[in-house]
């Protein structure tokens, strides 16, 4: 189906809103606190996603997918403005051109790295914004094998229209199962965790003072407690600086191996090899800055100075979700 069809698909739907539609409800209501944070400056805040696809990219198959699933949600097909006299976001309904929002851009087939050449489109993606005349999200499709897919869809939404859980859940809402085209993809059933197990008034008591303490060093934090001047640490103006994406396939069943073999959760596994990655990064980096040369390392592997205070953040999924929802999502 052509891109006109798509569009005489998406004016049908527009034609047919009802004050029952979810896009009624949604229009002047004003943005979340969080979505409103996201618009701060220094946090205007983009989340990329990257899907490898195993048969060649069809883009007129996917506008006409996404007129009737990803467009029917009212963040995706309205607008944010900002109201004059209250300096207040609100949503605001418009009708949407899917081909606006949908870039496929002329590859070369032939190109000699075409890893490289997705990974430097992507971070070319950072180095600048959608534009607020249009809702804010749209799709990459770069038609070039690599090694590890025959095409790549590079989605880009700006932080205002959701959390990353509730943005996954509406990417798997808009697809179907392999074995069974008319079936949503289902999501595993988590058993109740046995992680942190209270045994005893000891160990109550034990919680509770880790608790005391976790919440006095996040005031403390909050307060004057600063990060130690690290080569992770970015100056002032950091946040305008272009990112580079660089991907790496690993086997979940490694992954599952460790995790049975230390009786932790496949969680645990990723936040160990991403510390791990750190501080790998950060020896490295003070190696070089002491000078020493690679060849030398073996007198000393450890370079990170001692007692260096770093803060990170980490979002945990508290909802109950078993199953995928076509037509609800929960939103920032």
């Amino acid at each position: 189906m052509d891109s006109s069809q798509s569009l005489k698909s998406l004016k049908q739907i527009k034609t047919t809103t009802t004050k029952d539609d979810p896009r009624f409800k949604e229009e002047d209501q004003p943005l979340s606190p969080m979505a409103r944070l996201f618009h701060e400056p220094g946090s205007n805040v983009y989340i990329i996603s990257m899907l490898g696809c195993n048969t060649k990219i069809k883009p007129d198959v996917i506008k006409q997918n996404l007129v009737h699933s990803l467009l029917r949600h009212p963040r995706f097909s309205s607008l944010q403005v900002t109201d004059k006299e209250t300096g207040n976001i609100k949503w605001v309904p418009t009708n949407v051109n899917i081909n606006n929002h949908v870039i496929v851009p002329e590859i070369d087939p032939n190109i000699e790295f075409p890893n490289k050449f997705v990974e430097d489109y992507i971070s070319n993606l950072s180095r600048s914004s959608i534009d607020r005349s249009k809702p804010l999200w749209d799709l990459h499709l770069l038609d070039i094998k690599t090694t590890d897919a025959e095409g790549t869809g590079v989605f880009r939404f700006h932080h205002s229209l959701g959390d990353g859980l509730s943005l996954m859940t509406l990417l798997l809402a808009c697809t179907r199962q392999a074995s069974d085209t008319d079936a949503l993809p289902t999501l595993p059933v988590y058993k109740h965790s046995t992680y942190i197990k209270v045994t005893s008034f000891s160990s109550v008591l034990v919680m509770l003072w880790n608790s005391i303490v976790a919440m006095m060093m996040f005031v403390c934090t909050v307060l004057f407690l600063k990060d130690t001047e690290t080569p992770l640490k970015g100056s002032v103006g950091v946040e305008n600086r272009p990112r580079r994406f660089v991907r790496k396939s690993v086997s979940l069943a490694d992954v599952k191996v460790v995790k049975n073999a230390m009786n932790v959760t496949l969680n645990d596994v990723v936040l160990g090899v991403t510390q791990a990655g750190l501080s790998r990064y950060l020896n490295r980096r003070y190696s070089e800055i002491a000078g020493v040369n690679k060849t030398n390392h073996h007198d000393k592997k450890d370079f990170i100075p001692k007692d260096i205070r770093l803060r990170a953040t980490f979002f945990f999924n508290l909802r109950a979700t078993t199953r995928i929802h076509v037509s609800l999502w929960v939103w920032v």
